[in-house]
């Protein structure tokens, strides 16, 4: 068994007790953390194929990615200023003409975009299968296994088109029996349940206003009797909440709760609109919620109640979402955007600390996605997932606190980053695809798809 030793740097474990040590070490065996702790790694150790000496920089584990929708990669920079609602429409008529190659450049374009940056767990929702496409997912899944991430592939579905008082287009839409039998196919194929997981399936029609019914129950009974996840959108603006009431006479939490979505096996996407009694049924349910800030505020959605929502008990994460509505498609800035956007609210300064913002988006996402034993932390026995930022360059040199200077400071460069105890970036470039190519071949896909949108 090889070890990677890394010394001489700031840690923050984000374990239970928060512990940091200004000066530490870690030393990873194979894909495991096998010790950390203050000052230089312990005298003797056997098979060290490299030593890292982390002077100047802070060592976190690495970030987890709940939410995202990464074949968006294509349509970036459109309806910029819409709200949610007109922005699907206007671009739900484009993603319905996505097929195999685009969303393969895609995942390529989102995952490297994230992986740079720090993330070593991603997470996608895809839930657009236009007929005739190609296996949408399984182009996800190779883009994630190229780049070396562990991945969360939600594999979404929508059945309620437009002529039956949904938003998408009727030709984006599958049949619920055909959502269903695609959606338990993929958890078959796929799904690995074992501690040291590189990829999870996870069971997540899209929201209540594309998906009927008997879709999101069937689905909620579907996951349960596979042993897996569900993931939704949920309370994402005040015209989810409309609808809900006009449709479905209550409102969001109560509809999930009517159809088996509220559990510890649940999180959902937003979660903006919710009231005392929303939070409280969340937090006695174990339900979690993605927190997406950029995405909020590039939408008009609003601000979510995330100090409540902590203080509630309620498990949170941080997600991306679709870079269509979030065009840097970078989590790390989602730590600043998080603590930010939350202190305008009614907690002002008292909302979140630079530390729960790092929380957030390591451990309270590696909850979320049910695999805090595994990742989110750095303690002995967990996975080798970890993330080594340099601070001493001229965009933090001026703050001392370390995790200040991650979370308040310019986006920090990534001088490595392990998966599995494997290397996936060195000095701020992906070690696992040519960043050039990847920008080239996605580029010439968003092309190919506006050219095939136009021509209808």
């Amino acid at each position: 068994m090889h070890r990677i030793v890394i010394e001489n740097c700031a840690i923050a474990t984000v374990d239970a007790q928060d512990t940091e040590h200004a000066s530490g070490h870690v030393v990873v065996a194979g894909n495991r953390i096998e010790s950390v702790g203050p000052g230089p790694a312990p005298e003797g150790l056997e098979g060290v194929a490299r030593r890292v000496d982390g002077t100047g920089h802070l060592l976190t584990p690495g970030l987890v990615n709940t939410h995202h929708h990464f074949y968006q990669w294509l349509t970036r920079g459109l309806a910029q200023d819409h709200n949610l609602f007109d922005w699907l429409v206007a671009l739900y008529p484009t993603w319905a003409r996505i097929d195999e190659p685009m969303v393969y450049a895609a995942a390529r374009g989102s995952l490297a975009m994230m992986v740079r940056g720090g993330v070593t767990t991603a997470m996608d929702h895809h839930y657009v299968f236009p007929r005739g496409s190609g296996d949408l997912l399984g182009a996800e899944i190779r883009a994630a296994r190229e780049l070396g991430v562990r991945f969360t592939a939600a594999r979404g579905s929508m059945d309620l088109g437009s002529s039956d008082g949904g938003l998408p287009p009727d030709f984006a839409v599958e049949t619920t029996e055909d959502a269903l039998a695609a959606t338990e196919e993929a958890i078959d194929t796929h799904h690995d349940a074992s501690p040291d997981a590189m990829l999870r399936i996870v069971v997540a029609p899209c929201s209540p206003f594309s998906v009927t019914t008997d879709l999101m129950r069937q689905s909620a009974e579907l996951a349960r009797r596979k042993g897996v996840r569900l993931h939704t959108h949920g309370s994402e603006t005040v015209e989810e909440e409309k609808f809900c009431h006009e449709k479905f006479g209550m409102g969001p939490t109560d509809y999930f709760d009517r159809t088996g979505w509220l559990g510890e096996d649940v999180w959902m996407a937003h979660c903006v609109h919710m009231n005392d009694d929303d939070i409280a049924t969340f937090a006695r349910t174990g339900t979690g919620v993605a927190h997406c800030p950029s995405s909020n505020a590039r939408l008009a959605a609003g601000r979510a109640r995330v100090p409540d929502l902590l203080a509630a008990g309620v498990p949170v994460g941080l997600g991306v979402d679709g870079t269509a509505s979030n065009e840097s498609g970078e989590l790390h800035t989602e730590l600043r955007n998080a603590l930010l956007i939350n202190r305008l609210g009614d907690h002002r300064e008292k909302a979140l600390t630079v530390r729960q913002a790092l929380r957030l988006g390591t451990h309270g996402g590696a909850r979320v996605l049910g695999r805090q034993d595994e990742i989110g932390s750095l303690e002995p026995g967990k996975l080798a997932d970890l993330v080594l930022w340099k601070l001493d360059g001229l965009g933090h040199s001026t703050i001392a606190d370390p995790v200040a200077a991650l979370v308040l400071g310019a986006a920090a460069p990534v001088t490595l980053s392990l998966v599995n105890g494997e290397p996936v970036v060195e000095a701020g470039r992906l070690l696992t695809a040519d960043e050039d190519a990847v920008a080239r071949d996605a580029r010439d896909e968003a092309r190919r798809l506006a050219r095939i949108a136009a021509e209808g």
